[in-house]
């Protein structure tokens, strides 16, 4: 069923994409705001897994993680991710774009919970 997802932002990931997104609508948990600087990944993936949220970020280790947790048949609500080095083509808008897009799509992360998000050129 297409709708929008309940978005849980990493550490890594910059105030302007979740005040963008938050402008938008999305109904997005910061990391930062259920855990103090510092907290290991593996807490934030866990509490994002539990609260139902699609965890999103651009940590290699996350994306890790991510692949770890399918391999051994958990279930993931879904992972957003893109590499860091991205940051320089995106603007705050173009994630909520794309984002809108997963929005529009019958259940985006049934064929692989991971999916990588790429810059709009």
């Amino acid at each position: 069923m297409a709708g929008r997802f309940p978005p849980y932002t990493d550490s890594d990931i910059q105030g302007p994409v979740v005040k963008a997104l938050k402008l938008a609508g999305w109904d997005v948990l910061r990391g930062i705001d259920a855990f103090p600087e510092g907290t290991p990944d593996l807490s934030h993936f866990e509490r994002a897994a539990a609260l139902g949220r699609v965890l999103v970020t651009n940590d290699d280790d996350q994306r890790r993680i991510a692949f770890e947790w399918c391999i051994g048949g958990r279930p993931l609500p879904g992972v957003v991710w893109w590499p860091q080095q991205q940051y320089q083509q995106m603007r705050p808008g173009d994630v909520v774009r794309r984002f809108e897009e997963y929005a529009r799509q019958d259940r985006p992360f049934a064929a692989f919970p991971v999916l990588h998000r790429k810059p709009f050129l």
